[in-house]
């Protein structure tokens, strides 16, 4: 049963039809009773539960009464899904009068406290500032009618058992109480059946294919191709938004610099940015100045991004939960969506497990090539609509003006250029199991050779006559070369900018250390003429010293 004031705002919405949770959770024999509801994500949940306490928060009124003490608490784990929570409630109560406040972490908790004292009909915010509202008085939990608990089982895998069970034992005895979660473990049905009151069990997972409309691909690459593989992805798609998931701040940070470096308009998403950059750079995704999202797990946990069609995990997920949690990004809301796995070679047997324990079935396949992506771009410029559309007095004499001074195929390579021009240059990629390229070292530069009073009859190594060099001759390591340990003495190569230095750091007698001299070479050793003995013939020495007794 539809509420008439929500029932206008979701015509004027263009919602047609329900989805199956909101038809579920709407049902009249439902009405006032405790809901433990399973959905997949993109299922329409927020809008369900909005629809689904309605009731309880009119009370066979038209219209909320003024605002005062909160009616209706909705807990969501993070606070782009909090805000997002938000954004949905606040049309779909709109026509019938609804107050909604946010108290979300990294928000002025001094405005969230003025709000709460001007009133509210809902509260939507984050476990941990709710708690300290409630903690200092500014949250008024007397009125409720009604608690949410939104994707509950991410907030008990994020630590928030505490605070929820704080926050349901401080609300009225008679509220009711929602929980959303995608799946039900026991650690939710044991908060569950301890606060809620007979609770119906409502499913809409059962019977349906999980993440029915995402088509899922692993791409195998060599290891040094996964971040050309991504820009590949990205480019050959084109979708109009898409994300990139990443396992770390630091992956998040060098993967964001790259696509930024290859033109793409892309912002990111991790820990350590406030709640303002975060909002910006969701905010960039929706208006459309910005169309690749990087994103950890956490920072991109509950997003909603509209025209999401493309997810890439430039990194493996964890587990199969963060695999199922990404992909949940895309497919929303019966739009179909790609969601593609970058699996280094060695990986793939890890990539495969992930897939078996998540019961998806994913194409096994290779990232795009130029050459794909080339045919796809000339698709896509064969099919536009522009081609279709009638050309304005302006366009038609600016076009007979180019006719007039070029031939069509010269206007049509120029066009040609530009077009290509708004774009970055595919990669070039390695077939899986090619071995990688070897790096080759830079030639060292001019240099000078020293002989060192110590050798392999004294147990030098390089590993100790590295970091006395540098401490000694007040060097960095980049200005050594070579160190060739001999029977006897050990020769070194120094950078030639670096030996007026190094001789001037040495003692009297050209002593380096105690007990080592160091003399200059006036060319390079002859390494072949004194080869190595052999070690059952060199004579047994005392261990050497410590570095400070010597």
């Amino acid at each position: 049963m539809i509420l008439p004031a929500l029932s206008n705002a979701l015509a004027a919405r263009g919602y047609e039809t329900l989805t199956p949770v909101q038809e579920a959770v709407t049902d009249p024999a439902l009405s006032g009773s405790d809901l433990l509801v399973s959905a997949q994500t993109g299922s329409g949940k927020t809008v369900g539960f909005g629809l689904a306490i309605a009731p309880t928060l009119l009370d066979g009124a038209e219209r909320l009464p003024p605002a005062a003490a909160p009616l209706a608490l909705i807990v969501a784990p993070t606070r782009e899904l909090a805000l997002q929570v938000m954004r949905e409630l606040s049309w779909l109560y709109a026509e019938a009068g609804a107050r909604l406040v946010s108290c979300v972490g990294g928000m002025d908790a001094r405005d969230e406290r003025r709000a709460l004292e001007r009133g509210a009909h809902i509260v939507v915010g984050t476990p941990g500032r709710l708690c300290d509202h409630i903690n200092r008085g500014a949250l008024d939990m007397t009125s409720l009618r009604a608690i949410v608990l939104d994707e509950a089982d991410e907030m008990l895998d994020l630590g928030f058992r505490e605070d929820l069970e704080f926050m349901l034992a401080a609300a009225p005895a008679e509220r009711r109480t929602l929980m959303f979660s995608a799946t039900v473990p026991p650690m939710i049905a044991k908060l569950a059946e301890k606060f809620q009151r007979d609770a119906h069990r409502v499913t809409t997972l059962t019977g349906a294919k999980q993440h029915a409309d995402i088509s899922y691909q692993a791409l195998t690459v060599v290891p040094h191709d996964a971040e050309g593989a991504v820009i590949n992805l990205l480019r050959y798609h084109d979708a109009q938004n898409a994300i990139v998931f990443a396992n770390t701040r630091a992956m998040v940070a060098r993967l964001t610099a790259r696509l930024a470096n290859r033109g793409f308009a892309v912002v990111s998403l991790s820990g350590e940015l406030s709640q303002a950059e975060r909002t910006h750079a969701l905010q960039a995704m929706r208006d459309g100045r910005a169309r690749v999202c990087v994103a950890t797990d956490v920072a991109a946990r509950g997003i909603d991004l509209p025209n999401l069609d493309l997810v890439v995990h430039a990194e493996l997920p964890t587990n199969s939960e963060g695999l199922l949690h990404r992909s949940g990004r895309t497919g929303r809301a019966g739009r179909k969506g790609i969601s593609a796995l970058i699996v280094p070679v060695k990986s793939a047997n890890k990539a495969e497990r992930l897939l078996k324990f998540a019961k998806i079935t994913a194409e096994w396949t290779t990232p795009p090539t130029p050459d794909d992506i080339e045919a796809k771009d000339r698709e896509r410029l064969l099919s536009d609509p522009v081609w279709s559309e009638t050309p304005s007095e302006t366009e038609a004499a600016f076009a007979a003006e180019l006719l007039a001074l070029h031939s069509p195929e010269v206007i049509a390579a120029a066009y040609l250029r530009l077009y290509k021009s708004r774009w970055s240059a595919p990669e070039e990629l390695s077939a899986p199991g090619s071995p990688a390229p070897a790096r080759e070292r830079a030639a060292f530069g001019p240099s000078r050779w020293f002989a060192l009073s110590v050798g392999n009859n004294d147990r030098a190594e390089a590993r100790w006559l590295l970091p006395l060099l540098c401490r000694a001759g007040n060097m960095d390591k980049s200005a050594i070369g070579a160190i060739r340990v001999q029977a006897s003495e050990t020769f070194v190569e120094l950078a030639e900018a670096a030996v007026p230095g190094f001789l001037a750091a040495l003692g009297e007698g050209g002593q380096l250390d105690e007990g080592i001299i160091a003399r200059q070479l006036d060319s390079a050793p002859d390494l072949g003429s004194a080869p190595r003995a052999p070690r059952e013939d060199r004579p047994e020495r005392a261990p050497r010293a410590p570095r400070e007794d010597r």
